[in-house]
């Protein structure tokens, strides 16, 4: 497995909280806006995307409305107040890491010059 897709493969969850804080999504439709908003940088399959789902769901951060459309039914997926608290807090986590991460890397840049 590459490097980047360890990084990427740690982000799924922030990224399908941070799409979920602007609307209510379907599956498909998380996976679409996370590579829309991504540039393409990120594909997530819905493979991936399904377990987080669930276990959102069954920890209380996202709640699951089914709607018929057609002849068939499209889950929507809502973002519950406690997964905007969670959300946030896993934004902080993530910028703290980032932070520790970027301050190593800038201390080994300076001492390879």
């Amino acid at each position: 497995m590459a490097i980047k897709d360890n990084f990427k493969k740690g982000s799924v969850e922030l990224l399908v909280l941070a799409v979920l804080s602007k609307e209510d999504m379907y599956g498909y439709q998380i996976t679409q806006k996370i590579k829309e908003y991504s540039d393409g940088l990120f594909t997530v399959l819905e493979g991936s995307l399904y377990p987080i789902l669930y276990r959102l769901s069954n920890e209380g951060y996202v709640t699951e409305n089914a709607v018929a459309i057609k002849r068939r039914m499209r889950v929507y997926y809502h973002l519950e107040e406690s997964g905007k608290e969670y959300f946030k807090k896993c934004l902080e986590e993530y910028r703290a890491v980032n932070l520790g991460v970027e301050k190593v890397l800038k201390q080994s840049e300076q001492s390879a010059e």
